[in-house]
């Protein structure tokens, strides 16, 4: 898996990452969270492992920020070099984050974590593909929405994400019900426009 380690201390860092990479996970270390979330914009990152408290943004910032876009759901690890008291939990957990880890990381518990998060992200990653699938009428071609409402295709998609359309004739169209209207009627088709 492609994780993001977030840790601005440099020994922490090092031992993140070396542990991350001999559980067999490709890793890519910043040492704040500006870098954070550049290396995300551009990169194919399910998982971050950050640590809370950094220079500038905190990893808790960082994960609100993630948290606020858009797109595939990404795991947060917050790690920890405190104990955290139920308020602190309360304030991670409604800014986002999946779990904490204190400092320093033990690899047998990051190892369980790393494998839950893995199956979960795998669990979205269905999730999202099954979304992808729309159930459409075979007669009048509606389609059934997730409250199970039948409605026509394009107010579907105009409502779901802004989608509008216009009307044109396929190929396939234009020969079986186009042509023989128009031969119908004694005119001559012609032939289907090359760039349609």
């Amino acid at each position: 898996m492609n994780i993001l380690a977030i840790e601005d201390e440099a020994i922490p860092a090092a031992q993140l990452r070396a542990v991350l990479v001999s559980m067999g996970h490709r890793v890519e270390l910043v040492s704040n969270a500006e870098d954070g979330l550049t290396r995300l914009a551009g990169g194919d990152y399910r998982l971050i492992v950050s640590d809370w408290r950094m220079k500038g943004l905190s990893g808790l910032d960082l994960c609100r920020m993630i948290r606020a876009r858009r797109g595939d759901y990404v795991y947060f690890i917050l790690l920890t070099a405190t104990r955290l008291d139920k308020e602190t939990r309360a304030e991670a957990l409604e800014a986002g984050v999946d779990d904490f880890l204190e400092k320093p990381v033990d690899p047998d518990v990051l190892g369980m974590r790393l494998h839950v998060a893995e199956r979960i992200l795998g669990f979205t990653a269905q999730v999202k593909r099954l979304e992808s699938i729309l159930p459409v009428c075979s007669y009048c071609e509606k389609v059934r929405d997730d409250e199970r409402y039948w409605q026509d295709i394009k107010d579907y998609m105009g409502k779901r994400d802004g989608t509008r359309f216009s009307h044109g004739v396929c190929p396939e169209c234009y020969r079986a019900e186009v042509v023989p209207q128009l031969e119908k009627r004694g005119l001559k088709p012609p032939d289907y426009p090359k760039n349609s």
